[in-house]
């Protein structure tokens, strides 16, 4: 009696893993066949930058309107296709597509961002730069408050200045400016000279400041941040229009 009462658990058991498989492979079934609903554009924007927006992502997708997806069946909708047509944009650092449970699909986008401008003659001529040391267009959507960066006596730089060995050197030195808040509000322009020492003007203060080579950056501005802390709150903003922290252990003003 108990061997029967067991078999019979068993067989019940059984088959409520039968009925519950074949209600999952239905439902994946009717998933994988369900028309798009809706698109569902996110993008990320922790840093409030508005280089690209909610309209242009599904115009993106959907080839200016040409290719419809609302409606379309999962067959005729290639997910890394429309995941590699986001990234091409200049402004996307990188997108996830993908469908949900009632078949909407989402397209999840991260945005690039720039970290300073490079300065031409022609302000239409300017672009940005990214933390790769990559050229970024301009926007028509927003205008990125970065630190221009030109060299001395207003030439231009390209932005594949900044992809060799030497040029890291100097996008070193501007990810450091971007990643600090206070600097990335008082640094104001930025200047490479002939021999290739950085110079800057700043938001507060009249002060130039020479700050040589791009090396022993977090040194440098920890010295000029004793001078903010030491020198202008006795003698005033005013006394010194001059400040180098080029060199080691030295703050030299005029």
């Amino acid at each position: 009696m108990e061997l029967k009462r067991k078999a019979n658990n068993l067989l019940f058991a059984t088959g409520c893993l039968i009925v519950l498989a074949g209600l999952g492979a239905f439902a994946a079934f009717r998933q994988a066949n369900r028309p798009v609903g809706g698109v569902i554009v996110s993008i990320s924007n922790e840093f409030n930058n508005f280089f690209i927006s909610e309209r242009e992502v599904t115009a993106l997708m959907t080839r200016q309107g040409e290719d419809r997806l609302e409606g379309a069946a999962p067959a005729d909708i290639n997910l890394k296709s429309l995941e590699q047509r986001l990234k091409a944009h200049s402004f996307v650092k990188d997108a996830q597509v993908y469908r949900d449970l009632a078949g909407n699909l989402h397209a999840d986008v991260r945005q690039n961002r720039p970290i300073a401008r490079l300065v031409h003659a022609d302000s239409r001529q300017d672009s940005y730069l990214d933390a790769d040391g990559h050229r970024l267009p301009l926007s028509p959507l927003f205008t990125a408050r970065v630190v221009p960066i030109s060299r001395l006596g207003g030439q231009p730089l390209a932005a594949s200045f900044f992809q060799d060995t030497t040029g890291t050197r100097y996008l070193e030195f501007l990810r450091f400016i971007d990643e600090k808040p206070f600097w990335r509000a008082q640094v104001a322009e930025v200047f490479i000279s002939a021999n290739g020492k950085i110079s800057f003007t700043q938001q507060v203060g009249d002060q130039r400041v020479e700050f040589g080579f791009p090396e022993n950056i977090s040194e440098k501005f920890a010295k000029l941040m004793v001078f903010y802390r030491q020198i202008p709150p006795v003698l005033g903003w005013d006394t010194y229009h001059r400040v180098n922290v080029e060199f080691k252990d030295q703050i030299i003003c005029e």
